[in-house]
Parts: C-alpha cells; sequence; structure tokens
C-alpha cells in the first residue's frame, strides 16, 4: 500500500476516534522503513543498497492486531520511556517518520534494561517536525522469536517481510527542539538536548562536540561511571532529570557551525546535530529626510547605507513610483544605482552603500523614491523611502542672484584699489624704521669700540644722543 494510503489511515485513526486529545493517545503513525542490503563488489569494497519501504508505528500491547496489515509494522509496546510524550502541539500530518536498522557492532552485548536478550535486534526510530520544530530519535528493541547468531551484525541482517509485524519496545531516546538555530552577535544562547533511558544508567556519557570547516572540537564531556567532567555549559544536576541542554558563550562569528549532542548507554549511541547560523540584520538609511525639494534641474545625491548585516549576502535596489501612484503601475527599477564595495567591520559583519544621482525635473514632483534591502535574517525586504518635491525654475530670481554676486566682486575691487597705496606706504615706513634701527645698533658697536680701544668716552655720548636723536627724527 503506498505511503499516502497509510496517511489517510493515519488521519482517520488518529482524528476520527473519539477521545483522542493529544499524540500520546495516537494508536498509529506511518514509516518509512529505510532498509539495507550490504554486499561486497571484485575489490572487496562495501557497497550498500538503500530500499525505501511502507511501515508503520502502532501503539498499543503485546499480541494486538496490526491496524494495516498490508504494511510493515512495528508494534511498540509500553515501556518507562513513550516517545509520544514528546511530540506535542502537532498533528500528524506535519511529522516524518523513518524506521533503519541499527547495528551495534563489535561483541554482542546485552541491553541492561528489563527484558533484554543478547540476541536482540535495533531499529531507530526518527520524527521529525515537518517545520523544523523538533527531531526526536528512539532506539527500538526485538526480541526475535528464533533466535539466530549475528544476526544484529549489518552483515547478517535477517530479511524483513512485506507485511510483518515487529514487537518492541522503546529503550532510549534522544531529542532536540533546537535542531536549526539563527541567532545574532553577542547573545545568550542555548541548544536544547535531552534524553531518556528506561532504567538508571550506571554507564551514560554525554558530550557535546562542535563543527566548522572539518575541524571538530569537544566543547563538554561527562562520564557517570568515572565521574569526570571536561568543559562546561552543562549542569551536572540537569544531566540527573535527562537534561543536555548546552549554554553557549556570547556568540560571535566564529560560533556558527554545528553542534553535536551525544548520548551513549552501551551498546546504544545516540546524537543530535543542531546547526547554529549567525544572523544579524542591516541597519538601513538614507542621507535624506522623508521628503526632498529640488529646484527644476537641480541635482541631489542619494544614498542608501545598509550597516551591520551578516552574512555577507545582501540586495539592495532603488525604485520610484509615479506621482498619484494609480493606473495599476508598477514601480520602474532604477538602472544608474552605483555600488560601494563591502566594507567588513571587526565584530565581524558589513556595510554596503547604494546611491544614485537625482536629477530634478517637473515631471517627476511628487514620485516616491524607495531603497529595498533583502538579507536572509529578514522574510521581508526592509524598505526606506522619500517623496521628491520639485519647484519651476525662477529666471528673474536667478538673474538677481547673479547681479548681486557680480556688485558684490565689484565693491570688494574697489575697496582693494583704495586700500592697497595706503597698505605699500605703511610697508615702506616699517622698511624705513627698521633700517635707522640697525643704524643705530651699529653706531652703538663703533662707540663701544672707540673707548675700548681708545679710551675716549665723551663721543660715545654725543654719538648715542645723535643717534636716538635720527631716529626720534625719522
Amino acid at each position: 500500500m503506498s505511503l499516502n494510503v497509510n496517511i489517510l489511515l493515519c488521519l482517520f485513526l488518529c482524528g476520527e476516534v473519539p477521545g483522542i486529545q493529544s499524540f500520546e493517545q495516537v494508536p498509529w503513525l506511518p514509516c518509512q522503513l529505510v532498509d539495507e542490503s550490504v554486499t561486497f563488489n571484485d575489490e572487496g569494497h562495501a557497497e550498500t543498497e538503500y530500499q525505501h519501504r511502507d511501515a508503520g508505528l502502532q501503539f498499543g500491547h503485546p499480541g494486538d492486531s496490526a491496524l494495516n496489515p498490508n504494511t510493515i509494522t512495528f508494534l511498540v509496546t509500553g515501556s518507562k520511556v513513550d516517545m509520544r510524550k514528546y511530540i506535542e502541539g502537532v498533528v500528524e500530518h506535519q511529522l516524518q517518520c523513518e524506521i533503519r536498522r541499527y547495528s551495534t557492532e563489535g561483541p554482542q552485548m546485552r541491553w541492561p534494561g528489563l527484558g533484554a536478550q543478547e540476541h536482540d535486534i535495533w531499529f531507530t526510530c526518527t520524527i521529525r517536525h515537518t517545520d523544523g520544530v523538533f527531531i526526536i530519535t528512539s532506539f527500538l528493541r526485538h526480541t526475535p522469536a528464533t533466535p539466530t547468531p549475528g544476526q544484529a551484525h549489518y552483515l547478517n541482517w535477517a530479511a524483513i517481510a512485506d507485511r510483518a509485524a515487529l514487537t518492541t519496545s522503546t529503550v532510549m531516546l534522544v531529542l532536540t527542539r533546537s535542531p536549526s538555530v539563527r541567532v545574532g552577535l553577542v547573545k545568550q544562547q542555548s541548544l536544547h538536548c535531552q534524553f531518556d533511558v528506561d532504567h538508571k544508567a550506571a554507564d551514560l556519557t554525554v558530550e557535546w562536540r562542535f563543527q566548522r570547516r572539518g575541524e571538530r572540537t569537544t566543547l563538554f564531556s561527562h562520564s557517570s561511571r568515572s565521574g569526570q567532567t571536561e568543559g562546561s555549559g552543562v549542569p551536572l544536576n540537569a544531566i540527573g532529570r535527562g537534561n543536555a541542554s548546552l549554554t553557549l558563550p556570547l556568540t560571535k562569528q566564529s560560533s556558527e557551525g554545528t553542534y553535536v549532542c551525544h548520548v551513549s548507554v552501551p551498546p546504544l549511541f545516540g546524537s543530535q546535530d543542531i546547526t547554529l547560523q549567525i544572523m544579524e540584520p542591516p541597519r538601513v538609511s538614507l542621507n535624506v529626510d522623508s521628503t526632498v525639494s529640488l529646484v527644476d534641474r537641480g541635482e541631489q545625491k542619494v544614498v542608501c547605507e545598509a550597516e551591520g548585516y551578516y552574512p555577507l549576502d545582501v540586495e539592495m535596489e532603488w525604485f520610484r513610483e509615479p506621482s498619484g501612484g494609480g493606473g495599476g503601475l508598477l514601480p520602474e527599477k532604477l538602472d544608474t544605482v552605483l555600488y560601494s564595495s563591502h566594507r567588513h567591520h571587526q565584530d565581524g559583519t558589513y556595510s554596503l552603500s547604494a546611491f544614485f544621482l537625482l536629477h530634478a525635473s517637473l515631471h517627476d514632483s511628487g514620485s516616491k523614491y524607495f531603497c529595498r534591502v533583502s538579507h536572509s535574517s529578514q522574510r521581508m525586504p526592509i524598505r526606506k523611502s522619500f517623496t521628491l518635491n520639485i519647484t519651476e525654475y525662477d529666471s528673474w530670481n536667478a538673474a538677481l542672484w547673479l547681479f548681486s554676486g557680480f556688485g558684490f566682486i565689484l565693491v570688494m575691487l574697489a575697496t582693494l584699489f583704495v586700500m592697497l597705496p595706503r597698505l605699500s606706504s605703511a610697508r615702506k615706513a616699517n622698511q624705513v624704521g627698521t633700517s635707522s634701527y640697525l643704524r643705530c645698533v651699529f653706531q652703538v658697536l663703533l662707540v663701544v669700540y672707540i673707548r675700548d680701544t681708545h679710551g675716549i668716552h665723551h663721543p660715545t655720548k654725543c654719538l648715542l644722543a645723535d643717534s636716538f636723536s635720527t631716529m626720534q627724527q625719522q
């Protein structure tokens, strides 16, 4: 039976049965069994062939009949771990269910839970919300009626018939309610990871690893057996309650990557990948007010600035809406826009400018111009606009301004013509005074020389008097 028929059956069972009010009461869920067949080629390399088969999860008790006998039924019986109680506020068509075989590899190891056998066969059941709200991976244990040595290994998996019914129980699950996270810079972010086990695990290990550009880093590790803890971000008392959520330091550009929550209880190893993306929306502004007033044939440079965005990909466009906005006319994209280069800032964000030279024309008066900025951090583009107001060019006013400017230049030239001779006379006077002062200094030095060499004192007074008298006259 096709998957569509399975979905219709689920809608009937889950939506039409009276009394069903939560997913915990859902008896059946359509799934896909991704079966694997491993063979070796002539060169000895393993090749895996995948086969997608219709299947279903049926929640009930051992011995229940299959609700849909035309598909493979995984009957999930009562256990301390119930995956349904972690699925909240959803309807069945929002869920994607996938079942895969799980190999414990290595030597067979008995699960420490109640009723487990060494020859148990394992499956993983992953339920995803179509809108990325959560991902739950559960481990299903099946005890075959006729055990076959080694059938739990991927090379010896037993075949499953098209209408087979396998009784299973959920022994462990790992889930996250944040499979994909978008966060801004310098923010506190918590990555959700939760687990549940059907017994008190004496050998529990919780790890968080960070993967970025091919490099792996262990952020946190705790082993209940050894009691050793490395790293930080996960409270130990929370692990005892099944909460392994990680609190990150303040985010930065290098925080972007994949975070992996590992929870292991041998022989089972569960994990959830959480993708963290840094998303910083742009701040958009214009260099003009909401109304721009220009004179006909005037010019104005208009700049649209997008600042502080991350990642790099951003789209900036300028449009013009004709005045009135009627007649069903679409905005016209401007093709004269120039762009700056991307500017990279120290915090990892970017900036970009888009500008054009606005030529004022009367027929454009009343038109609205808007800058539209699209970025992956925004569901809707950001718009910033202004309205253009054009006034008519007045030739008389222009002539008046021209005449006023010309008159001002004439006045300045006349003033300069009158003042220039006076400035020249003052300059010459200043030069004469300087020459007299230098002659005086020379005479004083000459008098001192005559007095010291010839012993003549009276000429000093006379020469000095003459010198100062001469300076005063000048």
